[in-house]
């Protein structure tokens, strides 16, 4: 027993066969409630009809995907770009920190989905509301990452690296920052998933093209098939970028993967 416990837990094989299994109880869970429950292919599509709808239009699906991964990546990358340098004065600055805290707080306490129509009309309808609406998602939790890793920096590293006569730019990069990083990869990670959902709120309104565009457009005609076709392939970016986040983890942080 304590042989099959171990292997489960420490073996790179079992990392990658267990959520295998896991996607496959979801989709025999799936399966035998349509057949148990006698639920109507318009209401629950079967996984076959599912797989069948993307076998019909593939093409057609797969430039949605790559217009909803573009808008998602252009709008990562912007919330960490602004995200990390306000973290950086927030932390340095008591005075920005009391001054820009509350109004970061107001900003994401706002339901996303109800100011995409008014980026809509700001921007009319090409991919910027899009991008737009994936940096409102995604800079919270990119600043209060980065921020609460460099503020948790030992004060006796602090003290070692000012009796070193360190520069006061070498303590703030060379040390919290270094040490802010498995932090800030968390709040990247949390951000990533959520710019997925970002870019398909974004899609939802004064949209002609996108993932989300075809879920809406197919919930309309009552084209389910369609519709958990576009989530499904929705779900595989996002665990594609999240994964692609823990390599790149792996491989610029390898230390902290070892103090784990």
């Amino acid at each position: 027993m304590s042989t099959r416990s171990s292997w489960l837990t420490s073996s790179r094989s079992a990392a990658i066969l267990l959520p295998f299994v896991g996607v496959l109880g979801i989709f025999a869970v799936w399966w035998l409630a349509i057949l148990v429950f006698e639920i109507e292919p318009f209401l629950l599509p079967s996984p076959a009809d599912v797989v069948a709808k993307f076998l019909e239009q593939p093409g057609y699906l797969l430039q949605q995907t790559m217009v909803s991964l573009l808008e998602t990546l252009v709008g990562f990358v912007l919330s960490i770009l602004i995200g990390v340098p306000i973290a950086l004065l927030i932390v340095r600055s008591v005075i920005l920190e009391r001054l820009v805290y509350p109004l970061l707080l107001a900003i994401n306490a706002i339901p996303k989905i109800a100011i995409a129509p008014l980026l809509v009309v700001w921007w009319g309808f090409g991919p910027l509301p899009k991008v737009a609406m994936v940096v409102l998602i995604c800079f919270f939790p990119i600043v209060i990452s980065t921020a609460q890793g460099m503020k948790s920096t030992p004060a006796e590293l602090v003290e070692l690296l000012r009796s070193l006569k360190a520069s006061r730019f070498q303590e703030f990069f060379k040390l919290r920052f270094t040490y802010a990083l498995p932090q800030v990869f968390t709040g990247l990670k949390v951000a990533i998933s959520l710019a997925v959902i970002g870019s398909v709120i974004g899609e939802f309104s004064g949209a002609t093209q996108g993932l989300g565009f075809v879920i809406w457009t197919s919930g309309a005609s009552a084209d389910t098939p369609l519709a958990f076709a576009a989530i499904g392939l929705l779900s595989i970016m996002s665990i594609v970028l999240f994964y692609g986040l823990v390599l790149l983890e792996h491989l610029w942080l390898p230390w902290a993967q070892e103090n784990r």
